[in-house]
Order: structure tokens, then sequence, then C-alpha cells
């Protein structure tokens, strides 16, 4: 089928704009539109393909920081629960910092993507997302005053409800995690580990929630092949996504934000005017 190209393109832009801060959902609302793509995003089949695009995401996330999580969790185990060592205690911040999005996802998501799913709304949003980056640079620190091993329980709940931004459209999660680790302190490469070790639980979850639609949905003959292959390509891409911004992030001491956050301004401006124009439709 002819759409099973555009699936797959999409498939590389979610892996990529997932860990990218430029907004995942507001690229998926906004490219398609502009290119017209032969997608129906209201297809019985669109939510299961999106759902395995974000487990792909996950599986990147894991096989890039599994050394992280290993010693996490082996922290944990060995304080038996309490945060009485360096890992234990950021595992737990990690549990904090996730409450927020989780508990509004669950009651607002739906609706918050009903009212501002919009085009024009998320060409705005994302502009917006652009100018956000661009102020978090200008919070960066000379001298970033904590590290991960030091980040207070206060400061991990902050980055938190910043993560819970990523539910509006063309705001992204990992942009909005990033500029508030930097607000607290953080360097920019403590703050994409901090960020990238918190989008594994809430992706997975947002996912695995998801996963019972994908048995009881009315596929097209072949369709679970072109689901499998897209999962695997947006993991790939998410995958050599992460691996850049944590190099890049490690090489970049000042202004790290700005060349993402001039993206999202011009992106989105750019399809507001083609938007009103008449040429997203």
């Amino acid at each position: 089928m002819a759409h099973h190209f555009y699936l797959l393109i999409l498939a590389a832009l979610q892996g990529v704009t997932e860990l990218f801060p430029i907004s995942s959902l507001g690229h998926s609302i906004l490219v398609p539109a502009l290119f017209r793509w032969p997608i129906d995003r209201d297809a019985d089949w669109f939510l299961p393909f999106i759902v395995v695009l974000h487990l792909g995401t996950v599986a990147a996330l894991l096989t890039f920081f599994w050394r992280d999580w290993v010693r996490l969790i082996g922290g944990f185990l060995r304080a038996r629960g309490r945060p009485s060592n360096p890992e234990s205690r950021l595992l737990w911040l990690l549990v904090l910092a996730s409450i927020p999005a989780g508990l509004l996802g669950l009651a607002l998501a739906h609706k918050i993507k009903a009212l501002f799913g919009g085009f024009g709304f998320a060409a705005v949003a994302l502009m917006l997302n652009g100018m956000m980056l661009i102020w978090g640079d200008r919070l960066r620190s000379r001298n970033p005053s904590h590290n991960l091993d030091t980040l207070s329980w206060r400061r991990a709940l902050i980055i938190g409800f910043a993560q819970a931004l990523a539910l509006i459209p063309g705001f992204s999660r990992s942009g909005a995690t990033l500029v508030a680790g930097i607000g607290t302190g953080l360097d920019y490469e403590n703050s994409a580990r901090f960020s990238f070790l918190l989008a594994t639980p809430i992706i997975a979850a947002a996912g695995l929630l998801e996963v019972p639609k994908l048995f009881h949905a009315q596929l097209p003959g072949g369709f679970l092949q072109l689901i499998f292959a897209a999962g695997v390509l947006s993991g790939l891409f998410a995958w050599l996504s992460v691996w850049f911004l944590m190099r890049y992030f490690h090489s970049h001491e000042i202004k790290a934000l700005r060349p993402f956050g001039f993206y999202c301004v011009g992106f989105g401006a750019l399809a507001l005017i083609l938007g009103v124009g008449g040429l997203a439709g």
C-alpha cells in the first residue's frame, strides 16, 4: 500500500523527535498535514501503530542506558528500598519526578489533546517551545551547583512537573525537563541524563497501557509486519538520537539548546503561515 512508505517515514520522525527537544507530538500533527501524507489518524490501526513506535523508543533508551538502570536497581536492592546510597536515592527521585506527568496524563491527556490538538495550536505551541529552549540557555549557570548525586527532592519534583508540559501538543517532554534541570542548577549533560532516564518509565507506561488495544484493533492484512518494522525503525532512530545528544551535551557548555529553539520557532512559524494559507488543509 502506498501509505506504508509514509508510515515508515513517520516512524523515523517519531524516533528522532521523541528525544530531541522539538516535540514528537507537534511534529506528528504538523508534518503529515503540511505534506499531505495519506495517513488516517482516526483509523482503527493508528493508535496501535503509535503505541509500537513508543515501545521502540523505550527499547532504545533501555539499550543505551542499561548500565545506569542496572546500577540504580542494584543500589536500590542493596539499600533494601531506602534512599541510603546515591543509586537508590536517584531511583526514588526518578519515581517522584514521574508522578506529576503520570497522574495528569491519566486524568487529562485525552481532554488536552482534544482541546489543543489542532494544527494551528500545535504550530504556536512549537514556537513557544522554541522560546522556552532559548530562555533555558539563559538559565544555565556558569558553575552548576550540583550533579545528580546531590539533586534535591524538591528540584526533582520541579523537573517532574515540567515533564507534564509534553501533554500539550507542540511542547517537548525532553525540552521541558532539560530546561527545568538547567534551571535547578544541573549542567547540560546531567540534565540530559536525568531527562532520558525519566523518559523511560513514562513512555513505557503510556505505551503499555495501550498495548491491549493492539490485539483488539481491526488491522489490514500484513499490517502486523509493517507495525513491527516501524517499531524497529523508530527504536533505531531513537538510539541514534540519544547517542548524538549525550555527546552533544557533553561537549557544549553554553547555548546548547539555542539551535533547537531557533528551529522550533522557525518551523512553527512556517507551519502557521502555510496553514493559514490553506496548504495544511
